[in-house]
């Protein structure tokens, strides 16, 4: 493809898509539309969960897209939110929707300025007018795109979202997404909707896998989302959060590692990675 050739495409033509549904349980219609749309977001999120191994291990994490899949389509993996988008890039473009790449800062209702390493996409489908945000690689959904309108709510089976515009630099509009959680409304993270190319997640995804100020470097971080559940392994700490705001947390053993991994969160890994995993966590 041309598009793909030159930078500005995502190789949707590589993709393997009857292995990627497969993956997430998805068998509905193959169209560029509002419904199909939502179906393919909720089963992504719900399915293919977020991890940060390879980082943790020094390994490094291309973005090919057939590098991607393997690991998170063929491989039982999981991934950060470049890999999750690249994935999902793909499908959209191998099925016609228009969209644009764009990127955003987490801030987690802090008012710090931190790096513009969070990828999102932005999505016009065939059917629909309206812009609609796809954020698949958080690791807690949200369970559907949500449109960017000033002022906009969703709530997703209880999970509630809130997106607001913000001031505008230079004519361009800042876009905050909140979410409803144990304290309230707090911004999630803010972005712009200027777009992004592969290029540009070539870089940022550099900085989040082998940085030693980018918080994938140094720890453990795994996350599985579900309608009900949203659990969350960082270090040996295990947190499961729910959509009215209450919480558990337990402390893991390094031991139990593997078991937790693959039964709780979906995530599949190698006899000598997990060795180094546990050593890791034994030795923090």
């Amino acid at each position: 493809m041309a598009e793909a050739a030159n930078g500005r495409g995502w190789s949707g033509d590589q993709l393997d898509l009857d292995a990627y549904l497969a993956r997430i349980g998805y068998e509905g219609e193959r169209t560029p539309t509002l419904e199909v749309l939502r179906a393919l977001q909720r089963a992504h999120v719900t399915s293919i969960p977020f991890e940060n191994v390879n980082p943790v291990l020094g390994k490094p994490v291309a973005l090919e897209l057939e590098t991607v899949q393997e690991r998170l389509v063929r491989g039982g993996r999981g991934g950060y939110c470049y890999e999750h988008v690249v994935l999902f890039a793909g499908v959209l473009e191998h099925l016609g929707f228009e969209f644009t790449a764009v990127i955003g800062r987490v801030t987690l209702g802090s008012e710090k300025i931190l790096p513009a390493t969070h990828a999102l996409l932005a999505v016009r489908p065939d059917d629909d007018d309206r812009l609609w945000l796809c954020d698949v690689g958080f690791g807690s959904g949200p369970l559907a795109p949500i449109e960017i309108a000033d002022g906009v709510e969703a709530d997703l089976e209880g999970w509630k979202f809130r997106m607001v515009r913000g001031e505008s630099s230079l004519g361009v509009d800042q876009w905050w997404l909140y979410q409803y959680g144990q304290d309230g409304w707090a911004h999630r993270h803010t972005f712009t909707l200027t777009p992004q190319y592969r290029i540009d997640y070539a870089v940022g995804s550099h900085f989040v896998s082998t940085h030693s100020r980018s918080p994938f470097t140094g720890r453990l971080f795994t996350q599985k989302f579900t309608a009900t559940h949203h659990h969350q392994l960082d270090g040996t700490t295990w947190r499961s959060f729910r959509p009215d705001g209450s919480a558990t947390e337990r402390k893991i053993e390094p031991a139990e590692l593997g078991r937790v991994l693959a039964e709780e969160f979906g995530i599949t890994v190698e006899a000598e990675e997990l060795a180094q995993l546990e050593q890791g966590l034994a030795s923090a």
